[in-house]
């Protein structure tokens, strides 16, 4: 049922690339980091191209099964695992997860993960600075946005999104971290990637909401 709604909302809206060309200009496979909360949208990023073939990581929780359901039901892999409030992989199947997250960027799939910890909203983990750093791959930092929603009160802010409205998707520049990285250069990553997100939140909101500024 949740993805059948989310394919409906998806088909009854318009979407606005930014920039309209990310597809012609994005490095794949690539890691593909989004906020919590902004994130059911995000299984229709992905094309009808071979090169597209995408895991997302999604948590262990039960909450986390739902999503995995429908993600999979929308032809998207999954990875089970979460990171830690370090930023670390080291508990909640995150070590596993980030193995398989390597193998997968290895392999030419795309990875599509939240860059928040949970319950530590719009603060970027280390996690996804240290898959680019480990794999080589890019990150882009990407923010879906609709005008007909119902954001929720809680921890994340979530969005839940609507049929036939708008839907602005924006997608930052590559980033690349080096694998030399040592502390300063991670954390420097970290808050660019953090950075990224928020800029990109704030003009998928302007987009879908044809306003001056919204906030992430």
């Amino acid at each position: 049922m949740a993805a059948s709604y989310l394919r409906l909302v998806w088909r009854t809206s318009r979407v606005t690339l930014e920039p309209p060309s990310i597809y012609d200009q994005a490095e794949i496979p690539a890691i593909v980091a989004m906020w919590h909360g902004q994130h059911f949208m995000a299984p229709f990023i992905k094309r009808d191209d071979p090169r597209h073939r995408t895991k997302v990581l999604i948590s262990r929780h039960r909450d986390g099964e739902i999503n995995a359901r429908a993600a999979e039901r929308l032809k998207i892999e999954t990875i089970r695992g979460s990171g830690a409030h370090n930023g670390g992989f080291h508990h909640k199947g995150g070590a596993v997860a980030f193995t398989e997250m390597l193998e997968a960027l290895k392999d030419g799939y795309n990875v599509a993960m939240t860059a928040d910890v949970p319950k530590i909203a719009r603060v970027a983990g280390l996690g996804v600075v240290k898959l680019a750093q480990h794999s080589g791959r890019p990150i882009y930092a990407v923010a879906m946005a609709s005008s007909r929603r119902v954001e929720l009160d809680n921890w994340d802010r979530t969005a839940i999104n609507l049929p036939f409205g708008r839907i602005g998707v924006v997608a930052s520049e590559a980033i690349f971290v080096p694998p030399d990285a040592d502390r300063d250069a991670l954390e420097a990553a970290r808050q660019r990637v953090e950075s990224e997100l928020n800029r990109v939140t704030i003009r998928a909101y302007e987009i879908a909401d044809k306003a001056g500024s919204s906030e992430p």
